[in-house]
């Protein structure tokens, strides 16, 4: 399902125009983006958490040179999905 597709089903289930959805969809989007900006944890109890982890930095090699090259620390967004969820699809 891509964006779109997600947009037409919850305008029909809950009952919107396909403008209101599209405008719902993409404010929660824009929620959750810059609250792991911040550093916090989005939590959807059920559902599952959106939370940022940071990686350290580390030494890896080029593949072509074999040389070693530093690769910087960074944050990367994470999803753990909730109990309700992982039972949903098993």
């Amino acid at each position: 399902m891509n964006k779109q597709e997600l947009i037409g089903h919850v305008a029909d289930r809950a009952g919107l125009s396909r403008n209101d959805a599209s405008r719902a969809i993409e404010t929660m989007l824009e929620v959750v983006t810059a609250t792991l900006k911040r550093g916090d944890e989005v939590r959807l109890v059920g559902f599952g958490n959106f939370s940022v982890t940071q990686r350290k930095a580390s030494t890896g090699r080029n593949p072509r040179t074999g040389e070693p090259i530093q690769i910087k620390a960074t944050s990367q967004p994470k999803f753990r999905a909730g109990k309700i969820l992982k039972d949903a699809v098993q």
